[in-house]
């Protein structure tokens, strides 16, 4: 049965079809109280809210504040690019905005509110200037591997202007403007980073993993990747923001695969379970050589599921030899797919997994992939169930989830290997 937290009345939903005959916009005729969307809380008024906040501190050509540090490079145009900083109108030790590692004891509004104040200023570039001496590429550079907030001084062509940007794959950001000029006053390089940067003969996967081995926040790693601070100095080049982030969560998570397809299987069938911003995650690790799958189950009127009437499921998997083409699923694969090396590696043990994610209507806004990587990061932190059988397991998983078992298994490429397919030891 589909659960949703937010039920219309009949009269509602009578008035939500005749809207969809006869007009392009929902939101027109709700304006934020009837709540037509079947969602909890208006999106349309939280950014508002977040906008209005914002607003009268960037009404200006000139904006200076702290930047956590925070970079942002564009895909559109590839190879030529828009890069600059993002800077809010506020001073001092500004981290936390750009630091998704520390953002899971906040709120969406909280998310909203501090991600809306990062103003993003551009310039166009070729993806290969990544050496040019023109002062915004190295000054782009320098902020994406600086250790701290540094200040940050900018001046547009025109007012920053714009709505809040939400993505699935990157952190929200608010207005931008074309830069006529910015600068930065003494920053000062996160050391393992500049260490990696010098080292031109140094290949950009080598040092993507030896930054995390040396504790180097995976945010931090991901934003000096896309300014192409690493690999051998003729292969740098600038790399989308969205692009960085799924590269990075895919080279560690693959160096980590080769440790954890030699380590002895675990002895038990393990769940492990999280809840936050109305996403229910449940992990499912089997004794059984390395196999991995990401099943996500996106509810009516949440971000990739927005006007269907039924629950969406999309899945992306793995056997122990591994895929050879993107996951059909997007970044959250692979970031999903690093933490869970992480916990094998750190306990130098093998298993299959699978890892199934509820998204419901409270999750009202996508604010990026990280929340992918932290919320199973966090579930693999805590405490899971023991169990000496998959069925009793999967019991367990069915008690967590408000979709049913069998539709899990249906959409599930590992869970009908394990299931239904016989093996040696079987006979």
């Amino acid at each position: 049965m589909l659960h949703n937290s937010n039920n219309i009345s009949k009269n509602q939903k009578k008035l939500l079809a005749v809207h969809k005959e006869n007009s392009p916009s929902m939101c027109a005729l709700c304006r934020g109280t009837k709540m037509l969307c079947g969602k909890s809380r208006c999106p349309v008024v939280l950014k508002f809210h977040s906008r209005d906040k914002v607003k009268p501190l960037i009404d200006s050509l000139k904006i200076g504040g702290s930047s956590p540090p925070s970079v942002f490079i564009g895909r559109y145009g590839y190879p030529k690019v828009s890069i600059g900083p993002m800077i809010p109108p506020l001073m001092g030790d500004t981290s936390i905005i750009d630091t998704p590692e520390m953002w899971l004891d906040k709120s969406l509004d909280d998310i909203v509110d501090f991600r809306s104040m990062l103003i993003r200023g551009t310039h166009t570039v070729d993806v290969f200037d990544v050496e040019s001496s023109n002062k915004t590429v190295e000054f782009t550079r320098e902020l994406a591997m600086s250790k701290n907030s540094v200040f940050t001084e900018a001046i547009f062509s025109k007012k920053p202007r714009g709505k809040i940007a939400f993505y699935d794959e990157v952190q929200p950001h608010g207005p931008s403007a074309p830069l006529k000029k910015f600068d930065i006053t003494n920053p000062k390089y996160e050391q393992h980073i500049e260490k990696a940067f010098y080292d031109t003969d140094l290949k950009s996967r080598e040092a993507i993993f030896n930054l995390y081995k040396d504790g180097v926040k995976i945010s931090k790693i991901q934003k000096a990747f896309s300014v192409g601070a690493f690999g051998v100095r003729k292969h740098r080049r600038f790399v989308p923001t969205r692009w960085s982030i799924t590269a990075v969560d895919s080279a560690i998570g693959e160096n980590m695969m080769k440790n954890t397809k030699n380590y002895p299987w675990i002895n038990e069938y393990r769940v492990y379970y999280h809840n936050q911003f109305d996403n229910r995650w449940a992990v499912l690790m089997m004794p059984s050589e390395w196999q991995y799958e990401l099943i996500e189950a996106w509810y009516p009127n949440t971000t990739w599921n927005p006007y269907g009437r039924g629950i969406s499921i999309f899945n992306s998997y793995e056997f122990y030899k591994g895929r050879k083409t993107y996951a059909e699923i997007g970044g959250c694969y692979y970031s999903a797919r690093l933490a869970t090396n992480e916990l094998l590696n750190k306990e130098r043990r093998q298993a299959g997994v699978v890892v199934l994610r509820e998204a419901h209507p409270g999750y009202i806004l996508p604010i990026g992939v990280w929340n992918v990587r932290e919320s199973v990061r966090k579930a693999l932190r805590g405490q899971y169930q023991k169990f000496d059988t998959l069925d009793k397991a999967l019991m367990f998983v069915s008690q967590k989830m408000d979709i049913p078992l069998q539709r899990w298994i249906k959409n599930s490429a590992v869970l009908k290997n394990k299931l239904y397919q016989k093996r040696l030891e079987d006979f």
